[in-house]
């Protein structure tokens, strides 16, 4: 009742305040005037105080007494996950809400909390609403019984951008549903480093297709012609080249030229600010040598003059004042705030000095006032934009119609189907319910664990989660199915446990192993991968290679299935096992995908959109790389990959044959190839179109992934794929610092088929 309470007091507040002293109707408030206008009244009506106010961004109430309780100052140094504010209790942040000197807020997982903070703001002066944000990255999966979908590793593993669309679009509105605005997604920076934690977060290793997701996720989230009042806004991250740090780890240096820059990690923010993504929030890294929140040239002449942003610019957690703890580029934090300011910043995340310390610096002309009016004015442009003025409460009493709808949990399991790689199979798969092997011995940390949905998710109802093991059992009725439980925390495993799986394996008809990573987000200190927890060495963390190797010596027929986030050498086990498949982290629906697809009701599809290295050695290792990468060989190990971008088998098979291009006809070429179902099982098979420049003035890779579409083939069925490639995709940076397209051959790969096009 105290939610219906605040929410039907603050209507009223609401309503009273749209009416100004003679009756009329406020500018501002009107719903009928353009939004350009609206905006130009308010901050008519703003103090310079409440004007920087909208530019902050503060952790939720609830987030800070949670916080508080566990912390202490100290940990605030290195935490990028909880906070609280020294010297502030949270009623004081709570105050600054109701005089205006908080315009966002972060880290609300609660539809009560959220009317609750906007009945403070309705309090303020202006009654201006709050933006509230989520890392909702795949499905708003912080907050308890909402859609988890495949993480966004997985995702691309589809090679299905309407997928993206459809779950971007979902998620959309289960974020308005409980009081969100705003997600800090999608990740799309290029995954070029397989240590680094948020590989798991990014749609891999391939510039033209994070474009492509990247952008139908930020359709998705806003809406196909721009922002949609009941959707939400997206923000593009992180800007930029945080993704190949010198040592693998998030937020280290990032030294890159010009080129690269340009050419591999610049598309896919083009691609977001292209369909209009609303927001772009900066890197944690410096890059080349200035701190990226300090970057004008990232900020000012590339997002806003060369790529055409119109949105606002958001910092990372807590990245402006380590512009001076921990870059040192600025004497003090206050001088941090200027720089970043003053090089394109326009909403701080996150803490209440920024509002005093800014105020000072514009009064004493280190911050121009038109820098904080730019700034102020964009954000409150999407308040307007997104109807908060009009409707900034949410009804509790009808979160239940949108949170896991059907159609919602449908779509996640109809991703997670189709993300999940089949990398190595003797003829083990797919198996039969109740057929040769009616023992099946189950074991692994993540054999009945949450950690099938990934990072950017808190612990939900068990009762919408469906575990491996759980999957099993329910697909496999006339199975029978015996569980050895490893624990959850991959870093401290039980030996006496490990050894025991040995033992049992050996009684079972055949072993299902389920290892890879821990990212339980409730329990920081145990994560093997996600955000901010980078390896060293890609191999099983803890004493999962001795649980496999115990279980591999069984002389038992065994499948490893990898739950992980990031790729991990796992040459040996390839080697040895009967068949290895990568789950990725495919959601709250991921138990039911894998086991359809072990027992063969599901052909698997997806394939790889990142390379497998052999060994942590072997990084950087991407597909599309120069031709004298491997000129010379490295002693005592093989170098080449153990599994290229694009790889991925199927339980049938497939012939291409007649590769055709038309050549260039006004600008686009055009190429055919016929795909047959070889095999006796129905399927999609995903087709890939690279292409390489044979001779440029520049050093080009040795193939570029340019094309690619799914086409389902029944058994002996054939059809003829059409791909189109615009002249512009074969653009490079050029000697002079410009975007050229040089004439010449390029040779065209369509899986082992090639031909030649020439461009005149």
């Amino acid at each position: 009742m105290k939610g219906i309470h605040i929410f039907l007091t603050a209507v009223a507040l609401l309503a009273v305040s749209c009416i100004g002293k003679q009756g009329e109707l406020i500018p501002y408030k009107d719903p009928s005037l353009k939004v350009e206008r609206r905006v130009a009244d308010l901050m008519k009506r703003m103090t310079l105080e409440e004007k920087i106010g909208q530019m902050n961004q503060c952790v939720g109430l609830n987030h800070i007494d949670e916080s508080q309780a566990g912390m202490t100052e100290e940990d605030l140094m290195r935490n990028t996950a909880q906070a609280f504010y020294p010297g502030f209790l949270k009623e004081d942040i709570a105050q600054l809400a109701r005089e205006g000197k908080i315009g966002s807020f972060l880290h609300v997982v609660t539809i009560g909390e959220a009317n609750e903070l906007q009945q403070l703001a309705m309090e303020s002066r202006l009654r201006i609403p709050l933006l509230i944000g989520i890392d909702a990255v795949h499905g708003c999966g912080l907050v308890s019984g909402t859609t988890v979908y495949p993480t966004s590793i997985g995702m691309a593993s589809t090679f299905d951008p309407e997928l993206v669309y459809i779950s971007s679009r979902q998620t959309a509105h289960e974020m308005r549903a409980i009081g969100m605005h705003w997600t800090f997604a999608p990740n799309v920076e290029v995954a070029r480093d397989q240590r680094w934690g948020r590989v798991g977060e990014t749609f891999g290793e391939d510039p033209y297709l994070v474009s492509l997701m990247g952008a139908r996720a930020v359709q998705g989230f806003q809406g196909d012609e721009g922002l949609e009042k009941d959707l939400v806004l997206a923000c593009a991250k992180h800007f930029a080249g945080g993704s190949q740090p010198i040592n693998g780890t998030n937020g280290a240096p990032t030294d890159l030229s010009e080129r690269t820059i340009r050419e591999v990690f610049f598309p896919p923010f083009q691609a977001c600010i292209d369909v209009g993504a609303t927001t772009v929030m900066m890197a944690h890294n410096e890059l080349n040598g200035i701190p990226c929140h300090a970057n004008d040239w990232l900020m000012q002449d590339i997002l806003r003059e060369e790529m055409g942003f119109k949105g606002f610019i958001v910092s990372d957690w807590m990245d402006m004042e380590h512009i001076y703890d921990l870059h040192r580029t600025a004497v003090s934090v206050e001088d941090a705030y200027a720089q970043s300011v003053n090089a394109g910043m326009d909403m701080h995340m996150h803490g209440p000095a920024f509002v005093p310390a800014m105020l000072k610096l514009v009064e004493d002309g280190v911050v121009p006032v038109s820098r904080i009016n730019r700034a102020c004015s964009k954000i409150l442009e999407m308040k307007f934009r997104l109807g908060l003025f009009e409707d900034p409460f949410f009804d509790e009493s009808v979160v239940h119609e949108t949170l896991l709808k059907e159609e919602h949990v449908q779509t996640a399991l109809e991703a997670a189907r189709k993300s999940i790689v089949l990398i190595e199979n003797n003829g083990i798969l797919p198996l039969t319910d109740g057929g040769r092997y009616q023992h099946v011995f189950v074991t692994g940390p993540n054999a009945d664990s949450q950690g099938i949905m990934g990072d950017w998710t808190f612990p939900q109802p068990k009762e919408n989660v469906v575990t491996f093991l759980q999957g099993l059992k329910e697909v496999a009725p006339n199975t029978r199915f015996t569980f050895l439980d490893q624990g959850e925390s991959i870093r401290y495993m039980n030996s006496s446990r490990v050894k025991l799986a040995g033992e049992m394996a050996r009684k079972a008809d055949l072993n299902i192993l389920f290892v890879g990573e821990y990212v339980n987000r409730k329990d920081w200190n145990n994560k093997t991968s996600g955000e901010d927890v980078e390896r060293g060495n890609l191999r099983l963390a803890g004493l999962q290679e001795e649980l496999v190797k115990n279980v591999l010596d069984s002389g038992k027929p065994c499948i490893v299935v990898l739950n992980n986030g990031h790729p991990l050498a796992v040459e040996w086990i390839a080697q040895r096992a009967d068949a290895l498949v990568e789950a990725w982290e495919p959601g709250m629906k991921g138990g039911t995908a894998l086991a359809e697809i072990l027992y063969g009701y599901v052909n698997p599809s997806a394939k790889l959109p990142v390379t497998f290295p052999r060994s942590t050695g072997n990084i950087l290792s991407v597909y599309n790389h120069m031709p004298s990468h491997y000129f010379h060989p490295i002693v005592m190990e093989n170098p080449m990959p153990l599994y290229e971008f694009g790889y991925g088998l199927s339980y049938t098979t497939y012939a291409y044959d007649n590769l055709k291009t038309e050549g260039f006809k006004k600008g686009v070429l055009h190429v055919s190839v016929d795909v047959t179902n070889t095999g006796s099982v129905a399927g999609e098979e995903i087709v890939l179109l690279f292409m390489r420049d044979d001779y440029a003035s520049m050093t080009r890779p040795v193939k570029e992934l340019k094309a690619f579409t799914r086409v389902a083939l029944e058994p002996g069925q054939t059809k003829t794929v059409n791909l189109q490639v615009d002249k512009q995709q074969l653009a490079f940076w050029g000697h002079d610092g410009k975007w050229i397209v040089e004439p010449g051959t390029f040779t065209v790969m369509v899986d082992t088929l090639f031909t030649t096009a020439e461009l005149k």
